[in-house]
């Protein structure tokens, strides 16, 4: 089964990671949860908390399968340490499959990953990921390359979760 990565700060949308987590893990995948340093509990949106399972410098892409970026303000957090940036651009320049919801997004348009793909987000960050050389689609989801499923919001998160499912079942 799949090893993946979650880039986690605090102010993250509860939904966007608890329930992909859950479903991922259901089906036998490991979800590994990555900030600045190991033991750090990050505190979502909706208050909800995730104990810290390794920090970035002692993370190497090639350790796994798949990144999930779940939206809120975590994302745009993480943007700010280019340790997350090149963790994230890795995984998109290794073709290993990448799933952003939301605002999740913000990582994939600093690393610069976006140019030339289909891709869906929150409408705040439309123009920014145009910007970025994306196919901006108002759609639930958007499966990309085989490689790459984004997703509006959290209200689309039953497609998002199937698609992912569908990727890390390949």
């Amino acid at each position: 089964m799949a090893k993946i990565a979650t880039l986690l700060s605090n102010l993250f949308e509860d939904s966007e990671y608890f329930e992909p987590a859950k479903e991922f893990e259901a089906k036998g995948h490991n979800v590994v949860t990555i900030e600045k340093e190991a033991g750090v509990i990050v505190t979502g949106k909706k208050r909800g908390s995730v104990e810290i399972d390794i920090g970035i410098d002692d993370v190497s892409h090639a350790e796994f399968d798949a990144l999930l970026l779940p939206g809120g303000y975590s994302p745009d957090i993480l943007r700010a340490d280019d340790h997350f940036v090149k963790f994230t651009k890795e995984f998109m320049d290794s073709k290993k499959p990448v799933f952003a919801i939301c605002h999740g997004q913000q990582l994939l348009i600093t690393a610069k990953a976006l140019a030339g793909r289909d891709a869906t987000g929150y409408k705040s960050i439309q123009v920014d990921m145009e910007y970025a050389g994306a196919r901006f689609l108002d759609q639930a989801v958007v499966v990309c390359q085989n490689q790459l499923v984004t997703s509006r919001t959290s209200a689309d998160m039953e497609d998002f979760i199937r698609e992912a499912l569908t990727l890390l079942g390949k």
